[in-house]
């Protein structure tokens, strides 16, 4: 069984039960099989066959969830990319990930117009349509461009034919998750269609997703936290998903309150401002389940918004090469603050020292993940497939502990690694763009405690002369990176602090901002 066949199951079994509920519009499971058999079709007309690589520069539409189904139907591999990234960036993940066809907002048609000389290898683009006037936008495009470029809809209206799910194994890779890499560059985590299903199916068991649900996935899908928790598991167990385009307080308290949802995940920030939001919390009575993740929660926050909703509020834990889901509180038992909860079915979490030996209980340690959700590797980076996965376990590089009863506790996070809302940012990557500035000798990044985000990106700089201002460094960095990985603070120093062997001292700058 894979994502594919168990969801057209239920179409076939339920053809009228609410799949996606988007901007007051409702989707079925019947019409949502019939559109993807047939824009699956149109993909193969386009010359997708099975093994190659589609990437979505999609947002939380329904083009991404057709997309991703068709996609997989065909036994193509699916790439979801950020849409607010750079041009650099997503031209990276694209030749890297060795992508045929692109499946796109129209908002980035300047992206295919540039694409069309830096990515030769992309054969066709399919457009989405969110805005009026694309067809003059596409007239305006080159010659080259427009030959490359088709619009969805006509895509999908012209598909004459429909197909059932070609054969794939469970080995075969489904999606090509690109995660932020210490080296600098983007790794691609490879998840195979067993790595799917079992997550989804496994995540929606423990928290006791049913056909009666109403899923918020406000947020971002192309994100695996969201595809796993608020797409793919409501999808699995019949439940209906209600699509929000953004995060906006305001508008997830009126689509609670207008469709009943059941259940609402978010990273920390959200749950923040949802509880700062003066908003009638009403709207919210059918909540049964809060769901967090993506980043620590604050323990006062998740008081805060437990009392406010008088709704349980369950924190979890994952990561990309994990499909995500290893842990989560368990709704039979004590939920405890602080705590990412217990080990999901069929998945074994560990705490080992250095050697790969369990530590007793309460010993900090690395957390080590076992089970069917273990990606298959990064895509064309064996030796760090080989540092990542020994033997049966995926070693997470996250430092935890384990309590009498089998909860776990992450402790601190990957070395170095700032999560901005939810999003993960290294430092090395952020670093990379700052010395390829030609005035930059030196820098450090570091994150730092926001009220708003979590964390904040602070940047340390020494110039090699004293002629570039802290705005033209900004500006330099927002040309080359998401907004969220822009240094939100950078100040210019004269040395940064290092060690006897010349490596800077990380701590010793957040030490030093917080004495400040």
């Amino acid at each position: 069984m894979n994502l594919v066949e168990r969801v057209r199951q239920t179409a076939l079994e339920q053809p009228e039960r609410r799949a996606y509920h988007f901007l007051g519009s409702d989707t079925t499971y019947g019409e949502f099989e019939q559109t993807v058999s047939r824009f699956a079709w149109a993909l193969q007309q386009l010359g997708v066959e099975k093994g190659d690589h589609v990437a979505f520069l999609l947002g939380n539409t329904p083009h991404f969830l057709i997309s991703l189904y068709a996609t997989m139907r065909i036994g193509a591999t699916a790439i979801p990319v950020n849409p607010t990234y750079t041009q650099e960036e997503i031209s990276y993940i694209i030749q890297n990930g060795d992508v045929k066809v692109v499946i796109a907002l129209d908002s980035l048609l300047p992206f295919v117009e540039a694409g069309v000389n830096v990515l030769p290898q992309v054969e066709k683009y399919i457009i989405c349509e969110t805005s009026l006037n694309i067809e003059e936008r596409i007239e305006s495009l080159s010659s080259i461009a427009k030959e490359k470029t088709f619009l969805f809809s006509e895509v999908l209206g012209e598909a004459t034919s429909s197909i059932d799910p070609v054969h794939v194994e469970e080995d075969d890779v489904a999606i090509i998750l690109y995660t932020s890499g210490t080296t600098g560059y983007p790794k691609g985590a490879m998840l195979t269609h067993r790595n799917l299903y079992s997550n989804a199916r496994d995540v929606g068991h423990y928290l006791e997703m049913n056909p009666d649900d109403r899923v918020i996935a406000t947020l971002p899908v192309f994100h695996v936290f969201a595809l796993t928790v608020v797409v793919n598991a409501p999808l699995l167990q019949g439940a209906t998903v209600l699509l929000a385009p953004k995060f906006s307080p305001s508008e997830i308290y009126e689509l609670a309150g207008r469709e009943q949802a059941t259940v609402f995940a978010g990273v920390p920030t959200m749950f923040n401002f949802l509880y700062q939001f003066d908003g009638n919390t009403e709207n919210f009575s059918h909540l049964r389940l809060a769901v967090s993740g993506g980043a620590p929660l604050p323990v006062q926050v998740l008081y805060n918004f437990e009392e406010k909703f008088k709704v349980r509020v369950s924190e979890g834990y994952g990561l990309s090469e994990a499909s995500p889901v290893t842990c989560f509180n368990p709704l039979d038992r004590e939920r405890k603050a602080g705590s990412i909860g217990m080990s999901i079915p069929n998945v074994d979490n560990k705490i080992v020292d250095e050697n790969g030996n369990e530590v007793p209980v309460g010993e900090v340690g690395e957390l080590i993940v076992r089970g069917p959700n273990v990606m298959k590797g990064y895509y064309k980076m064996p030796e760090e497939t080989y540092n990542a996965i020994r033997g049966e376990w995926l070693y997470t590089g996250d430092l935890a502990k384990k309590d009498e009863e089998d909860y776990f506790y992450i402790v601190d996070r990957k070395k170095d690694m700032i999560i901005v809302g939810g999003f993960n940012v290294y430092p090395r990557e952020v670093e990379e763009v700052l010395f390829s500035h030609p005035n930059v000798l030196e820098a450090a990044v570091v994150g730092m405690p926001d009220s708003n985000l979590g964390e904040a990106v602070h940047a340390y700089v020494v110039l090699k002369e004293n002629n570039t201002s802290i705005e033209e460094l900004q500006q330099y960095c927002s040309n080359r990176l998401v907004k969220y990985k822009v240094p939100t603070v950078i100040e210019l120093l004269d040395e940064l602090p290092k060690n006897s062997t010349g490596k800077i001292l990380r701590r010793s700058l957040k030490e030093f901002e917080r004495a400040k």
